[in-house]
């Protein structure tokens, strides 16, 4: 696998500093484990940030801060309802973990939701508010509807291949798209493409046909 679009420099940055929430970190982390060459960036800023909290002067605090500190954190996990994440079956197409832990099953296990024209969906529960992760799986051949985003789009294949106005991309590779991007990206022939989309705000359709079926499948 040749991974040729990544993560931007901000988004590493912001996983590594664990500043991302649960839905954007889910994204990267998936590339991650498809991709060495990002691996091998957000370890070195990791180590960068390692390096920079070991030479910071230690701060004297109170004895019952611990105690306090510790507290709240039980405090936390408490009050958190727990996700049910359901148990994980081998299938023939395989998926990477973190994305495997939450879908519970490799695509071929998959309960996928129809979105007409021989495409399909899978929500992924993620459990907060503000961001959506669901898996696509577009046709072979097939041309999705036009659009741009409201919001931020993070994309990331996982088998067969999709193109648009800013290239090529395959397995493992990664597409930020923001309201900048208006594109219709195209499934490659030969495999349906399958791939990872996160989103903090429903898409832009230029179709007025997809704009009134968009409610009913929620995208």
């Amino acid at each position: 696998m040749t991974v040729r679009h990544h993560p931007s420099e901000a988004l590493q940055l912001d996983y590594a500093s664990g500043a991302l929430t649960e839905a954007w970190s889910l994204a990267v982390a998936t590339h991650l484990a498809l991709c060495p060459v990002c691996r091998k960036t957000v370890a070195g800023i990791e180590a960068v940030g390692g390096a920079l909290l070991a030479s910071l002067e230690p701060s004297a605090v109170s004895a019952s801060g611990f105690d306090s500190v510790w507290d709240r954190i039980g405090r936390e996990e408490r009050d958190t309802p727990e996700i049910a994440r359901p148990a994980a079956v081998s299938g023939s197409a395989i998926l990477p973990s973190p994305l495997r832990d939450y879908v519970g099953s490799d695509l071929d296990g998959l309960a996928w939701q129809r979105l007409g024209l021989g495409a399909y969906q899978l929500p992924i529960d993620i459990g907060e508010a503000g961001a959506t992760a669901r898996l696509l799986r577009i046709p072979a051949g097939r041309t999705v509807p036009e659009h741009t985003h409201r919001g931020l789009e993070l994309t990331l294949v996982l088998c067969g291949a999709f193109s648009d106005t800013t290239g090529d991309y395959g397995p493992g590779d990664f597409q930020e798209a923001d309201d900048t991007l208006k594109h219709q990206p195209h499934a490659a022939p030969g495999e349906d493409c399958v791939c990872l989309a996160v989103t903090d705000a429903p898409l832009y359709f230029s179709s007025f046909a997809a704009r009134l079926v968009q409610p009913l499948i929620g995208i």
